[in-house]
């Protein structure tokens, strides 16, 4: 049975898809059969796999709108035991198109059904923002990673996507947690990210993943490439931070725990004093 994770920060920049493209090619590493969903217009996570994002025939576009198989879309990716549902601007059009849909918070679910079996885990990088297709992401999903800059801004919006979750669990999706928060752009030598890191582990404790991704020129360069981080460079500080998270996500199934308490997050982390 496939383990279903939403890849989710409406903030931009907090390294959503490089999570997204490295973890799916660090479970592939551990041969898991991995499917990565693009579901973000910009087609980043497509793109980073090594799968021209111009040169699609077809979409998740058409999976959603049309109803066209997921297994008539997939594309392997250059990760061995990764395949790609992949994505490009004209998803941009399924936001518009899925409002006169009926259940259209379900279509991704359903659209996923049928292939579930195929798959040890399945993840889906969510475009930058709360919308419909974030929605869909976490109706389908078992569970939501937020990577989480260590800077203090980085922070904001945190409060409405895990009342987003909560809301989900509430009206259609009970089963749904919270995987873990995930650090990320680590720069231990800036004193701020210590101090951020350190209070996220203070106030939120096991839902802090014990992984920390640093900032790392190598895990920059390979999406230039098409490839993630363990093809680029499986040496490099990004790639064993990346491996680090898979066995950390193995290791934690089953997933119990519940949403953190948004209501904490805005007195949880204050500025570092200066």
């Amino acid at each position: 049975m496939s383990r279903t994770i939403a890849i989710a920060n409406q903030k931009g920049g907090v390294g959503k898809t490089t999570t997204s493209v490295n973890l799916a090619a660090a479970l592939g590493s551990l041969a898991k059969r991995v499917l990565l969903i693009d579901l973000d217009p910009q087609g980043n996570a497509t793109m980073g796999s090594g799968i021209d994002k111009y040169e699609l025939e077809l979409s998740t576009l058409d999976v959603l709108i049309d109803d066209v198989p997921v297994s008539r879309v997939i594309l392997p990716a250059s990760a061995t035991g990764v395949q790609v549902l992949p994505s490009n601007a004209d998803l941009t059009a399924a936001e518009i198109e899925l409002m006169s849909m009926e259940d259209r918070e379900m279509t991704l679910r359903r659209a996923l059904s049928d292939v579930s079996d195929r798959f040890d885990y399945i993840l889906i990088d969510c475009p930058p923002s709360l919308n419909l297709l974030t929605l869909n992401a976490f109706v389908a999903a078992d569970s939501v990673l937020v990577p989480i800059q260590c800077e203090y801004y980085a922070l904001e919006g945190l409060s409405a996507l895990l009342d987003t979750i909560e809301g989900v669990r509430d009206a259609v999706n009970a089963d749904l947690v919270v995987e873990g928060l995930l650090r990320t752009m680590y720069d231990g030598r800036n004193n701020l990210g210590v101090e951020v890191s350190s209070q996220l582990v203070e106030h939120f404790g096991d839902q802090v993943f014990r992984t920390i991704v640093p900032r790392n020129v190598r895990l920059a360069e390979a999406p230039s490439h098409g490839l993630s981080i363990v093809e680029y460079d499986r040496a490099s500080r990004g790639a064993v931070a990346y491996l680090a998270l898979a066995g950390e996500i193995e290791r934690q199934y089953p997933k119990e725990s519940n949403p953190v308490a948004a209501a904490h997050v805005n007195q949880a982390v204050k500025p570092a004093e200066a």
